[in-house]
């Protein structure tokens, strides 16, 4: 694998959980992840690194001050070149920033960005940490979806601060696809080292009158899982709850879900 990703591609997501401990302990359970704690200098829990096989896949975070009382939060993380050069495009695009610019120790830089729309996402300039290791194989990421009320003010968002090319695909019931939907492209991805053998890198779904009004704009993240149905019944047993029963789409069996303290997440496994 490259030691550097490409400017734009999805590389990395967290979770902010109101108690880590217990949160580590149900994906460890659930996913077969090894969760490795880190410290500050005092001593003080920070982070856990979650691996499997020896390479990272996600990480797990406390909730800030101000998140406290809300839900844990899955974060996706958009890897870039300059974090500051990218917050100034989006803000003169009409974005909110979340959190401002800042460095995480010698790891990365880092801000949170919401779209005009409203849906809230990471940025990462790498430092001595790149992101996942993997995207390859089942427990690790493999998508990331932005759930939106206007999809063309998202598509020319993100087209004028990111090097994505967004296609539509139009609904074909009959295909296992009853909606459009847009796939995001970054052509940069392909380089032929296996864990990056094609242009996909996320999609977009537009939230119709089927959806709630409680639920705001947001980007869903997907774990790949070699049995969505065996996974479901896994994670009710460790206390998690299922949010929309498993059905089969032309990319796979999703469900969406959530852990035991509410984190929502999809898993899908293969076509059948």
């Amino acid at each position: 694998m490259a030691d550097t990703y490409p400017h734009g591609l999805f590389t990395w997501a967290d979770l902010a959980a109101p108690d880590p401990q217990a949160a580590s302990a149900f994906y460890s359970a659930l996913f077969g992840w090894d969760g490795a704690d880190q410290h500050d200098p005092d001593g003080n829990y920070i982070y856990t690194l979650f691996s499997q096989d020896g390479k990272q896949v996600a990480g797990l975070g406390p909730q800030s001050e101000m998140m406290k009382g809300m839900p844990p939060v899955w974060n996706s993380y958009i890897n870039v070149d300059s974090v500051d050069a990218v917050v100034e495009d989006a803000t003169a695009n009409g974005a909110q920033v979340i959190v401002p610019v800042m460095d995480v120790m010698d790891t990365g830089r880092m801000a949170f960005i919401a779209d005009p729309t409203g849906a809230a996402v990471g940025l990462w300039q790498p430092g001595t940490h790149r992101g996942a290791d993997t995207f390859r194989g089942n427990n690790v990421m493999a998508w990331n979806e932005l759930a939106t009320r206007d999809v063309e003010a998202a598509r020319a968002f993100f087209g004028a601060i990111l090097p994505w090319r967004i296609e539509k695909m139009a609904a074909d019931p009959a295909a296992g696809n009853p909606v459009d939907y847009w796939t995001i492209h970054l052509d940069s991805k392909v380089d032929g080292d296996g864990d990056m053998d094609d242009d996909f890198n996320g999609g977009i779904i537009a939230m119709d009158e089927n959806w709630p009004d409680e639920i705001p704009a947001h980007w869903m993240l997907y774990f790949r899982v070699a049995d969505t149905d065996a996974t479901l019944e896994k994670l009710t047993e460790l206390g998690g709850n299922v949010s929309v029963p498993a059905f089969d789409t032309m990319a796979g069996r999703i469900s969406v879900v959530n852990d035991p303290q509410g984190g929502t997440f999809s898993v899908i496994s293969a076509p059948q």
